[in-house]
C-alpha cells in the first residue's frame, strides 16, 4: 500500500472513532436529561409520557394524605393541578401551601409517581421555571375571569 493511501486510511478511521464517540456522549446526555413542567403543561399534554421530568408549584393546602411512607399531595400552579405519589421520607421542609420540586414519571392514570421531592430551602427562594410558571398560570387565570 503506498503511503498516501496508509495516511487515508488513517485519517477515515480516526474520523470514524470520533464520530463514534461523539455520538456515544450525545446520547449520554440525552438519556440524562431532565426537563421541568408546570401542571398546567401537564394538562395540555406537553409532558413526556415515559420519561423522567420535574413538575413543580406548590402544595396544595389540604391535599396532604400519609399512610406510612406513602405520600399523596396535590401540585398546583393556580391553574391547573396534579396529583402525586411519593414513597419514601419527605424533606424537613416540605408543608402545605409551600413550594416544591418533584422529579418523577406521569403514570397513563395521570397520576405523577414522584421519585424525589424537593421543598424550597428558605421563604424567599423558589426555582426560576417554578416561579416562571405559577406568574403564568397566574395572568392566565386573571384573562379568563375578566372575560
Amino acid at each position: 500500500m503506498k503511503p498516501r493511501n496508509k495516511r487515508f486510511v488513517l485519517i477515515a478511521a480516526g474520523l470514524a472513532v470520533l464520530g463514534v464517540a461523539a455520538a456515544l456522549i450525545l446520547s449520554a446526555f440525552q438519556q440524562n436529561l431532565v426537563f421541568f413542567f408546570s401542571p398546567s403543561d401537564i394538562a395540555e399534554h406537553k409532558a413526556p409520557a415515559e420519561r423522567t421530568f420535574r413538575v413543580g408549584g406548590m402544595v396544595e393546602s389540604g391535599s396532604v394524605k400519609r399512610d406510612g411512607v406513602l405520600v399523596r399531595f396535590i401540585v398546583t400552579d393556580t391553574a391547573n393541578t396534579v396529583p402525586v405519589v411519593y414513597k419514601g421520607i419527605l424533606p424537613d421542609l416540605f408543608r402545605e401551601g409551600k413550594g416544591v420540586v418533584a422529579q418523577g414519571k406521569l403514570g397513563t392514570d395521570g397520576v405523577f409517581h414522584a421519585s424525589e421531592v424537593l421543598a424550597k430551602h428558605d421563604e424567599n427562594y423558589m426555582p426560576p421555571d417554578a416561579a416562571h410558571a405559577l406568574e403564568q398560570a397566574e395572568k392566565a387565570r386573571k384573562t379568563l375571569k375578566t372575560q
